[in-house]
Protein backbone atom coordinates (compact mmCIF):
# COMPACT_ATOMS: atom_id res chain seq x y z
CA UNK A 1 0.00 0.00 0.00
CA UNK A 2 2.90 2.32 0.42
CA UNK A 3 4.05 2.42 -2.73
CA UNK A 4 2.24 4.48 -5.66
CA UNK A 5 -0.08 2.30 -8.27
CA UNK A 6 -0.21 4.47 -11.42
CA UNK A 7 -4.11 4.54 -12.90
CA UNK A 8 -2.86 2.41 -16.08
CA UNK A 9 -0.25 -0.21 -14.70
CA UNK A 10 -0.02 -2.31 -11.52
CA UNK A 11 3.15 -3.42 -9.84
CA UNK A 12 4.06 -6.65 -7.67
CA UNK A 13 7.38 -5.87 -5.36
CA UNK A 14 8.90 -8.60 -3.97
CA UNK A 15 12.34 -9.05 -2.21
CA UNK A 16 15.07 -11.42 -3.65
CA UNK A 17 17.99 -12.58 -1.13
CA UNK A 18 20.81 -14.21 -3.51
CA UNK A 19 23.56 -16.36 -2.42
CA UNK A 20 24.47 -17.96 -5.62
CA UNK A 21 23.01 -17.69 -9.26
CA UNK A 22 24.15 -21.03 -11.82
CA UNK A 23 25.38 -19.24 -14.33
CA UNK A 24 26.58 -15.67 -12.33
CA UNK A 25 28.56 -17.51 -9.76
CA UNK A 26 28.24 -16.59 -6.29
CA UNK A 27 27.20 -13.01 -5.34
CA UNK A 28 26.97 -12.68 -1.74
CA UNK A 29 25.32 -13.76 1.13
CA UNK A 30 23.37 -10.63 1.95
CA UNK A 31 22.82 -9.27 -1.72
CA UNK A 32 19.29 -8.54 -1.71
CA UNK A 33 17.16 -7.50 -5.25
CA UNK A 34 14.39 -5.76 -5.71
CA UNK A 35 12.04 -6.72 -8.31
CA UNK A 36 9.54 -5.18 -10.20
CA UNK A 37 6.84 -6.80 -12.64
CA UNK A 38 4.35 -4.29 -14.56
CA UNK A 39 1.73 -5.35 -16.03
CA UNK A 40 -1.57 -3.66 -17.91
CA UNK A 41 -4.99 -3.82 -15.86
CA UNK A 42 -7.69 -4.72 -18.09
CA UNK A 43 -9.54 -0.81 -19.34
CA UNK A 44 -13.10 -0.54 -20.66
CA UNK A 45 -13.18 0.87 -23.86
CA UNK A 46 -14.77 3.55 -22.17
CA UNK A 47 -12.08 4.05 -20.34
CA UNK A 48 -9.19 3.93 -23.01
CA UNK A 49 -11.04 5.97 -25.54
CA UNK A 50 -12.90 9.00 -25.66
CA UNK A 51 -16.91 7.80 -27.03
CA UNK A 52 -19.10 10.58 -28.50
CA UNK A 53 -22.24 10.00 -26.94
CA UNK A 54 -25.62 10.68 -28.99
CA UNK A 55 -29.47 10.81 -27.59
CA UNK A 56 -31.35 9.31 -30.18
CA UNK A 57 -34.64 10.44 -29.22
CA UNK A 58 -36.16 12.79 -31.56
CA UNK A 59 -33.86 11.85 -34.46
CA UNK A 60 -34.89 10.25 -37.76
CA UNK A 61 -33.61 6.85 -38.02
CA UNK A 62 -32.08 7.06 -42.00
CA UNK A 63 -30.26 10.24 -41.08
CA UNK A 64 -28.78 9.87 -38.17
CA UNK A 65 -27.46 6.55 -39.69
CA UNK A 66 -25.87 8.22 -42.17
CA UNK A 67 -23.93 10.63 -39.93
CA UNK A 68 -23.08 7.95 -37.67
CA UNK A 69 -21.85 5.84 -40.77
CA UNK A 70 -19.21 8.88 -41.48
CA UNK A 71 -18.29 9.33 -38.36
CA UNK A 72 -17.32 5.57 -37.65
CA UNK A 73 -15.50 5.28 -40.72
CA UNK A 74 -13.36 8.26 -39.83
CA UNK A 75 -12.31 7.13 -36.59
CA UNK A 76 -14.61 8.27 -34.26
CA UNK A 77 -16.26 6.09 -31.74
CA UNK A 78 -19.69 6.63 -31.53
CA UNK A 79 -22.22 5.45 -28.84
CA UNK A 80 -26.39 6.10 -29.36
CA UNK A 81 -28.24 5.58 -26.10
CA UNK A 82 -32.73 5.80 -26.13
CA UNK A 83 -32.28 3.75 -29.62
CA UNK A 84 -35.93 3.32 -28.63
CA UNK A 85 -37.21 6.70 -29.49
CA UNK A 86 -35.89 7.15 -32.82
CA UNK A 87 -38.39 7.86 -35.42
CA UNK A 88 -38.87 6.68 -38.93
CA UNK A 89 -40.55 9.08 -41.62
CA UNK A 90 -44.45 8.02 -42.57
CA UNK A 91 -47.85 6.49 -40.33
CA UNK A 92 -46.96 3.78 -37.97
CA UNK A 93 -49.41 1.73 -39.74
CA UNK A 94 -47.44 1.79 -43.45
CA UNK A 95 -43.65 0.93 -41.75
CA UNK A 96 -45.43 -1.90 -40.06
CA UNK A 97 -46.33 -3.26 -43.33
CA UNK A 98 -43.20 -2.79 -44.42
CA UNK A 99 -41.24 -4.48 -41.98
CA UNK A 100 -43.71 -7.54 -41.89
CA UNK A 101 -42.81 -7.71 -45.60
CA UNK A 102 -39.05 -7.72 -44.84
CA UNK A 103 -39.80 -10.00 -42.31
CA UNK A 104 -41.19 -12.45 -44.72
CA UNK A 105 -38.08 -12.50 -46.36
CA UNK A 106 -35.94 -15.81 -45.85
CA UNK A 107 -33.81 -18.55 -47.64
CA UNK A 108 -36.08 -21.58 -48.30
CA UNK A 109 -33.08 -23.39 -47.91
CA UNK A 110 -31.81 -22.86 -44.53
CA UNK A 111 -33.56 -19.52 -42.76
CA UNK A 112 -30.74 -19.35 -40.46
CA UNK A 113 -28.47 -18.39 -43.50
CA UNK A 114 -30.22 -14.96 -43.65
CA UNK A 115 -31.68 -12.50 -44.16
CA UNK A 116 -31.31 -11.76 -40.58
CA UNK A 117 -34.31 -9.90 -39.33
CA UNK A 118 -33.40 -8.23 -36.22
CA UNK A 119 -36.52 -7.05 -33.45
CA UNK A 120 -34.99 -4.55 -30.99
CA UNK A 121 -34.85 -0.94 -31.48
CA UNK A 122 -30.89 -1.16 -31.32
CA UNK A 123 -29.87 -3.45 -33.57
CA UNK A 124 -32.56 -2.67 -36.43
CA UNK A 125 -30.66 1.30 -36.17
CA UNK A 126 -27.20 -1.33 -35.53
CA UNK A 127 -28.68 -3.20 -38.75
CA UNK A 128 -29.23 0.35 -40.99
CA UNK A 129 -25.73 1.75 -40.04
CA UNK A 130 -23.83 -1.62 -41.64
CA UNK A 131 -25.66 -1.25 -44.95
CA UNK A 132 -24.63 1.87 -45.66
CA UNK A 133 -20.21 1.08 -44.99
CA UNK A 134 -18.35 -1.59 -46.30
CA UNK A 135 -19.04 -3.58 -43.30
CA UNK A 136 -17.37 -6.71 -45.48
CA UNK A 137 -14.01 -5.06 -45.62
CA UNK A 138 -11.34 -5.04 -42.92
CA UNK A 139 -12.21 -0.81 -42.88
CA UNK A 140 -15.58 -1.26 -42.61
CA UNK A 141 -15.14 -4.06 -40.01
CA UNK A 142 -13.32 -2.03 -37.85
CA UNK A 143 -15.22 1.18 -38.24
CA UNK A 144 -18.43 -1.10 -37.74
CA UNK A 145 -16.50 -2.24 -33.92
CA UNK A 146 -16.42 1.37 -33.09
CA UNK A 147 -20.16 1.73 -32.82
CA UNK A 148 -22.44 0.79 -29.72
CA UNK A 149 -26.30 1.67 -29.73
CA UNK A 150 -28.28 1.06 -26.74
CA UNK A 151 -31.84 1.12 -25.64
CA UNK A 152 -31.96 3.64 -22.63
CA UNK A 153 -29.53 4.92 -20.94
CA UNK A 154 -26.75 2.29 -19.33
CA UNK A 155 -24.12 2.79 -17.01
CA UNK A 156 -21.75 4.61 -17.44
CA UNK A 157 -23.30 6.27 -20.46
CA UNK A 158 -25.81 8.13 -18.05
CA UNK A 159 -23.06 10.17 -16.19
CA UNK A 160 -21.45 11.33 -19.61
CA UNK A 161 -22.72 14.11 -21.71
CA UNK A 162 -24.98 13.69 -24.36
CA UNK A 163 -25.35 15.68 -27.88
CA UNK A 164 -27.69 15.44 -30.35
CA UNK A 165 -27.10 15.59 -34.67
CA UNK A 166 -28.98 18.97 -36.18
CA UNK A 167 -28.58 17.23 -39.10
CA UNK A 168 -31.20 14.68 -38.01
CA UNK A 169 -33.72 15.79 -35.83
CA UNK A 170 -37.03 15.25 -36.91
CA UNK A 171 -38.35 18.84 -35.80
CA UNK A 172 -36.06 20.17 -38.16
CA UNK A 173 -35.89 18.00 -41.23
CA UNK A 174 -39.43 16.72 -41.49
CA UNK A 175 -42.15 19.16 -42.54
CA UNK A 176 -44.34 20.79 -39.68
CA UNK A 177 -47.76 17.88 -39.59
CA UNK A 178 -46.39 14.86 -41.52
CA UNK A 179 -47.12 11.51 -39.84
CA UNK A 180 -44.26 9.72 -38.02
CA UNK A 181 -42.91 5.98 -36.31
CA UNK A 182 -41.75 5.78 -33.01
CA UNK A 183 -38.88 2.91 -33.60
CA UNK A 184 -39.96 1.32 -30.13
CA UNK A 185 -43.76 1.24 -30.62
CA UNK A 186 -42.98 -0.72 -34.25
CA UNK A 187 -40.38 -3.10 -32.45
CA UNK A 188 -42.65 -3.99 -30.12
CA UNK A 189 -45.69 -5.07 -32.54
CA UNK A 190 -43.24 -6.99 -34.44
CA UNK A 191 -41.42 -9.10 -31.61
CA UNK A 192 -39.73 -6.97 -29.15
CA UNK A 193 -40.22 -7.85 -25.60
CA UNK A 194 -38.14 -5.64 -23.75
CA UNK A 195 -40.24 -2.11 -23.60
CA UNK A 196 -41.59 -2.54 -20.27
CA UNK A 197 -37.85 -2.85 -18.67
CA UNK A 198 -36.32 -0.39 -20.59
CA UNK A 199 -39.23 2.02 -19.48
CA UNK A 200 -38.61 0.74 -15.97
CA UNK A 201 -34.81 1.18 -15.71
CA UNK A 202 -35.39 4.56 -17.66
CA UNK A 203 -37.83 5.97 -14.66
CA UNK A 204 -35.52 4.96 -12.22
CA UNK A 205 -32.65 6.32 -14.09
CA UNK A 206 -34.62 10.22 -14.62
CA UNK A 207 -35.45 10.11 -10.75
CA UNK A 208 -31.33 9.98 -10.33
CA UNK A 209 -31.03 12.56 -12.73
CA UNK A 210 -33.33 14.84 -11.40
CA UNK A 211 -31.88 14.74 -8.05
CA UNK A 212 -28.53 14.84 -9.37
CA UNK A 213 -29.43 18.26 -11.29
CA UNK A 214 -31.53 20.11 -8.33
CA UNK A 215 -27.60 19.54 -5.96
CA UNK A 216 -25.68 20.98 -9.13
CA UNK A 217 -28.39 23.92 -9.15
CA UNK A 218 -27.17 24.46 -5.41
CA UNK A 219 -23.84 24.21 -5.76
CA UNK A 220 -23.70 26.51 -8.84
CA UNK A 221 -25.88 29.09 -7.08
CA UNK A 222 -23.53 29.15 -4.10
CA UNK A 223 -20.70 29.00 -6.51
CA UNK A 224 -21.51 32.18 -7.42
CA UNK A 225 -22.34 33.78 -4.59
CA UNK A 226 -18.80 32.87 -3.47
CA UNK A 227 -17.32 34.11 -6.11
CA UNK A 228 -19.42 37.61 -5.96
CA UNK A 229 -18.33 37.81 -1.79
CA UNK A 230 -14.86 37.32 -3.35
CA UNK A 231 -14.50 39.30 -5.97
CA UNK A 232 -12.56 42.43 -4.59
CA UNK A 233 -10.08 40.15 -2.51
CA UNK A 234 -9.68 38.25 -5.38
CA UNK A 235 -8.82 40.88 -8.11
CA UNK A 236 -5.27 41.16 -7.88
CA UNK A 237 -4.82 37.50 -8.17
CA UNK A 238 -7.19 36.92 -10.98
CA UNK A 239 -5.59 39.67 -13.05
CA UNK A 240 -2.26 37.54 -12.69
CA UNK A 241 -3.59 34.48 -13.36
CA UNK A 242 -5.41 36.25 -16.51
CA UNK A 243 -1.41 37.02 -17.68
CA UNK A 244 -0.82 33.56 -17.91
CA UNK A 245 -4.19 32.50 -19.99
CA UNK A 246 -5.85 30.72 -17.12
Amino acid sequence: SKWPRPSTTRCLYFWYLSSFHPERGRRGPWSIKLYIKRYNTKMTDHQKYKHLVIDGRGHLLGRLASVVAKQILTGQRVVVVRAELLEISGPHYRNKVRYLSFLRKRCNIRPTHGPIHFRAPSKIFWRTVRGMIPHKTHRGAEALARLKVFEGVPPPYDKTKRVVCPLALRVLRLAPGRKFTILGELASEVGWKHAKVVDKLEAKRKVRSLAYYQRKKVLNRLRARAVKQRAESLKTTNETLAKFGY
